[in-house]
């Protein structure tokens, strides 16, 4: 059975991952708006997405299919956003508070060797995907395009984050 620890952090876990579907499908939906949509701000999408499966395949312990830094179509996107979130929901839902602080060896896209704990892998896929669609956003407005607000906060209440009035 397991512990009201497991049960907190599965809960906690599985809360940031909602916000991780949600806020990728956000990034394809403004890119898919766009009739071009801007190179820089697909790679970084794809990026996320790339790193999303390398670090889920650290944590299964098995071979990447996909890159650090894939090229993506807008329809590859989507599906490996979808098979990413997927896999990284079944991972957390079988893993108790005590194996998410399981070591694992793996060796990063530059053929450093690291050991990091399942979490801290599972933390680092959550926090990285925010820090790059912040940056996919500027690119998506600088093309002229309507980014994605994909603020958390923006997330568990429903509405986007306020944005700073212009003096008129």
């Amino acid at each position: 059975m397991p512990t009201d620890a497991s049960l907190e952090i599965n809960r906690q876990l599985s809360k940031l991952l909602d916000h991780l579907q949600w806020a990728d499908a956000r990034v394809y939906d403004s890119l898919r708006a766009m009739p071009h949509p801007d190179a820089r701000a697909m790679e970084l999408y794809a990026h996320v997405l790339g790193a999303e499966h390398v670090w889920l395949s650290r944590m299964m312990v098995r071979a990447s299919r996909e890159a650090v830094w894939p090229s993506l179509s807008l329809e590859r996107a989507v599906e490996l956003a979808a098979e990413n979130v997927a896999g990284l929901r079944a991972l957390v839902a079988v893993k108790s508070a005590e194996q998410l602080q399981q070591r694992l060896p793996y060796t990063n896209s530059s053929g450093m060797e690291f050991e990091s704990t399942i979490e801290d892998m599972l933390l680092q896929v959550v926090l990285h995907g925010c820090y790059h669609r912040g940056q996919v956003a500027l690119l998506v407005r600088g093309a002229g395009g309507e980014p994605a607000p994909t603020d958390f906060i923006a997330f568990v209440r429903g509405a986007p984050a306020a944005t700073r009035k212009l003096a008129r």
